[in-house]
């Protein structure tokens, strides 16, 4: 079984609650048992890999039911069901979720912010999402970041193969190889059939070296391993134990089960790996805006005893 929304989880909440003061920690175990999960379900992080889809679920689960009286907190923490709470349990409803909550004065107040009362707000008359606020951030995250790697892969395929000569000594460079832009170009500056081929720096001092081959292909197009083979044997003749073989479009399965399988160390990034390392490296892109979210600082709140 999948692991529940937090909504799903609001009732189980509170029925922990009654039974004696817990903490989400606590009833995680409870949770798990009473759903089925597995321990993979259990461990599953969310995106951004701070917190545990399960965790974060049972809090804001507990967080709302807070918010509008069912549970309080009787320390740091902590929670435990309210005389209002047992009045919600000694006649549950068919769904507790927020919804339901919203027809609690106190909840809703908090849910709608600081609006004057009576006014409507198209937003929040919508039914309330089943994902948490961190999980809705972390979904519209990932869907702006793959927007913007299908923009940047048709971008490339747009420019001219100088163009794309240049992206790829940005890039190493700001990967860390090469040494300067000036020592990259130079290494790397060999025009082809729209891609680049050379050595280049592993390091500043050219300790180690690494052959570079790219392709620059249409998407649906397939490196495949007698391409792969190609290389390697120029990888053989040279002398080198390291590449990287960069292309716009994609790999075969043939080309990365052998690469796995030969002596040499070779990288196979794809359109897709490339435009994520252009991204998290700054090549080819700008920040658009920042948006910061703020915690609570339990240090701060903390006396010394």
């Amino acid at each position: 079984m999948s692991i529940p929304d937090y909504q799903s989880l609001m009732l189980p909440v509170l029925e922990i609650g009654a039974s004696g003061e817990s903490s989400v920690p606590l009833a995680s175990d409870a949770i798990a048992v009473r759903f089925g999960l597995t321990n993979d379900e259990r461990e599953q992080m969310l995106p951004s890999g701070k917190q545990r889809v399960l965790h974060n679920r049972l809090h804001w689960a507990k967080f709302y039911l807070t918010k509008a009286g069912l549970l309080e907190s009787p320390k740091r923490g902590r929670f435990v069901i309210t005389d209002a709470g047992r009045r919600v349990l000694a006649s549950p409803p068919t769904e507790l979720n927020t919804k339901y909550l919203l027809a609690i004065p106190a909840f809703r107040d908090f849910y709608r912010g600081e609006e004057e009362a009576g006014a409507a707000d198209p937003v929040m008359e919508a039914e309330p999402p089943a994902a948490t606020p961190e999980e809705v951030v972390d979904a519209a995250y990932k869907a702006l970041q793959a927007a913007l790697r299908d923009e940047l892969l048709g971008r490339i395929l747009q420019n001219s193969p100088a163009f794309f000569e240049q992206l790829i000594v940005e890039l190493l460079v700001a990967m860390g190889y090469g040494g300067s832009r000036l020592n990259a170009a130079e290494q790397l500056g060999k025009s082809g059939d729209g891609g680049v081929d050379g050595v280049i720096n592993e390091d500043v001092l050219g300790l180690d070296r690494v052959y570079v081959q790219a392709k620059r292909h249409a998407p649906g197009s397939t490196i495949g391993r007698p391409e792969i083979q190609a290389f390697t044997g120029s990888l053989v003749g040279l002398g080198a134990s390291k590449g990287v073989f960069v292309t716009t479009s994609a790999f075969s399965a043939q080309a990365i089960d052998f690469v796995s399988r030969i002596p040499q160390r070779v990288v196979l990034i794809n359109g897709k790996r490339l435009t994520e390392l252009m991204v998290e490296h700054g090549v080819g892109v700008r920040i658009s805006r920042i948006v910061e979210f703020k915690r609570l600082d339990e240090d701060f709140f903390s006396e010394d005893e």
